[in-house]
């Protein structure tokens, strides 16, 4: 294929990740509404998995192909790309507010669950043992996330108070917000793919290597349905939802997409992952937990912050390897 193939690839990748990314937030709002949980529940499990999805496909191809420098660049380079290229956008155009639970409870989670990873790629790869770990890992924490949301639930629907519409009504709104929640995740899915695609031929072409390319390219562009759908959540006054997605999708894609991959076929970790990349992801998810916690909002200020911290982490790392 032409590079001019690839770059409409890039072009109905972007519409299928802004329709898609709209679809979600709006089909994950109705359902929180509707369930009376809390949009941030939602948006660190249902919306944070679809807009995970690109990570996922891409670490499965990645597997298949006996690429794991491609696997582990996306993952890593998404987490970093989601504090700092997501939160710090997303604030830049909106600032957030941040949930009490994302601050005491998900973002030490995240920081967890990152500091986990360390001794499990110690070995240098990441067999069918480790996934299992990890998709352990992954299930109690979407427990631990509803289990916990208990009060919030609560407290929504004392606001709310008892429904007027009848169980029809409210079953055929469910059936509703559920199917324009999966289109979401499948425009998304499918935008994420085509951008991949599109920008890694482009980028080849230029002789950058697969670990750079998932680092950079990759990363940014699998992240991209964070990147559209935080947005999206911010000016539909979701801010919960926005801050909620970039947390729980650094916890999936540590989770999800690295266990998933190492149940279809194990992989191996370079030195540069563990030695560069991993405690750059770790440093960046340090410094998001002051920011969110202070006044419980990411101003614009901290924003850029993470913006310059994202990109400098990703300009070290190239440089270094």
């Amino acid at each position: 294929m032409t590079v001019v193939a690839h770059v409409l690839y890039l072009v109905g990748g972007f519409g299928a990740l802004y329709f898609g990314a709209e679809w979600l937030v709006r089909g994950a709002a109705r359902i929180a509404s509707t369930m009376g949980i809390s949009p941030v529940v939602v948006g660190l499990t249902l919306v944070a998995l679809g807009t995970s999805a690109p990570e996922l496909v891409v670490a499965i191809y990645s597997t298949l192909e006996g690429d794991g420098g491609l696997l582990m660049g996306n993952v890593l380079g998404s987490n970093l790309a989601n504090i700092g290229l997501i939160l710090g956008a997303t604030a830049l155009v909106s600032p957030l507010g941040v949930a009490d639970r994302v601050v005491t409870r998900d973002i030490p989670i995240m920081l967890l669950i990152t500091v986990f990873v360390f001794p499990l790629i110690l070995d240098g790869s990441v067999d069918w043992g480790d996934g299992v770990i990890l998709l352990v890992l992954l299930v109690v924490y979407v427990v631990f996330t509803f289990g916990t949301a208990e009060e919030e639930i609560r407290d929504i629907q004392e606001e709310v108070g008892s429904l007027t519409e009848k169980p029809e009504e409210v079953a055929r709104d469910m059936l509703r917000s559920l199917g324009l929640a999966a289109a979401g995740a499948i425009g998304l899915a499918g935008g994420g793919w085509a951008i991949v695609e599109g920008a890694t031929f482009i980028a080849e072409q230029f002789g950058l290597g697969t670990d750079k390319i998932g680092l950079t390219v990759v990363a940014v562009g699998t992240s991209l349905p964070e990147l559209v759908t935080s947005v999206v959540a911010a000016v539909r006054r979701q801010p919960d939802l926005a801050v909620g997605n970039v947390v729980g999708s650094n916890i999936f894609n540590l989770t999800a997409v690295m266990g998933a991959a190492a149940l279809v076929e194990g992989y191996p970790v370079g030195e540069s992952i563990l030695a560069y990349q991993l405690p750059a992801v770790l440093a960046l998810s340090l410094l998001v937990w002051p920011v969110a916690a202070s006044a419980r909002r990411v101003r614009r200020t901290e924003g850029f912050l993470l913006l310059v911290g994202c990109l400098g982490f990703m300009t070290w790392i190239t440089l270094a390897n």
